[in-house]
């Protein structure tokens, strides 16, 4: 009798687990995606206003924070190729907001430092930033917040880190 139970039990718990897995309102990556594909859109749209794109905002924040960096650095933290972030670069060069100098210690090296024009635009980006988290954590009291964002960085350290097993994603169709 008990033994049917537990069986009656599992059969439950991986029925509704199979349920739940094809509902994708509740499915966590399909979540995750679809609210950092609206931010993206969201951003996009606010850049546009201004005559600029999301990815130059990107770069103008990253300037702000570490002034000094390199093309293939910001490249390699922006995860694109240094030829767009050389493209990006031209352009808010060209708008005066960017510039490139030599490295004093290696002259193949140019440092991407901002210029005053780049200010007001900077001034946008966070007042726009600031105004979307307000938005979007609206509702949620402070410890509610810090565990989101812990979880957060949790899955952003899970997914950063090596495999355990070693093992390489292979392309598809390897």
């Amino acid at each position: 009798m008990i033994l049917c139970v537990i069986i009656s039990v599992l059969m439950f718990v991986a029925s509704k687990g199979l349920a739940e897995m094809n509902n994708f309102d509740r499915d966590m990556l399909i979540v995750l995606h679809d609210v950092a594909r609206l931010l993206r859109t969201r951003f996009d749209q606010t850049a546009r206003a201004y005559g600029m794109t999301r990815a130059q905002w990107i770069i103008l924040a990253r300037l702000d924070r570490q002034p000094g960096m390199s093309q293939n650095e910001l490249a390699t933290i922006c995860e694109v190729e240094p030829i767009t972030v050389a493209r990006l670069i031209d352009r808010l060069e060209a708008r005066g907001m960017v510039e490139r100098r030599a490295d004093p210690s290696d002259r193949r090296v140019r440092r991407l430092h901002l210029l005053p024009a780049s200010k007001p635009i900077l001034a946008e980006i966070m007042r726009y930033r600031d105004g979307l988290d307000a938005e979007i954590s609206d509702g949620l009291d402070g410890p509610a917040r810090e565990a989101f964002v812990d979880a957060l960085l949790h899955i952003k350290t899970k997914l950063t880190a090596e495999p355990a097993s070693g093992a390489k994603l292979e392309a598809a169709g390897e």
